[in-house]
């Protein structure tokens, strides 16, 4: 099934940037996710309710960590790096 743009071309759906579980991989572009356009969407999806998109990351940050670590127990994801990935590009650049 294909959309009309605005200047009559055909385009096809978007696909949503969604993570492939237990691994955490993007369902479309296989990067780490959030990807890049995951981001872009959840700063939009959450763009008026910053603290509920902290605690959305959280949770999923939360089971992430858990996934991984069954994933490979003996080498489990590092702490610093999954904060890193799932929360420490939703911090607000300026503080008022």
């Amino acid at each position: 099934m294909s959309r009309t743009a605005p200047d009559g071309r055909a385009t096809t759906p978007r696909r949503p940037h969604l993570p492939l579980r237990p691994l955490w991989l993007c369902r479309v572009c296989a990067a780490p996710w959030p990807c890049p356009v995951a981001r872009l969407t959840l700063r939009q999806e959450y763009a008026h309710d910053r603290i509920g998109l902290s605690i959305y990351l959280c949770m999923v940050l939360h089971e992430a960590a858990a996934d991984l670590y069954r994933l490979n127990p003996h080498d489990g994801p590092d702490p610093a790096a999954l904060f890193t990935r799932f929360l420490g590009w939703a911090r607000p650049r300026h503080l008022p």
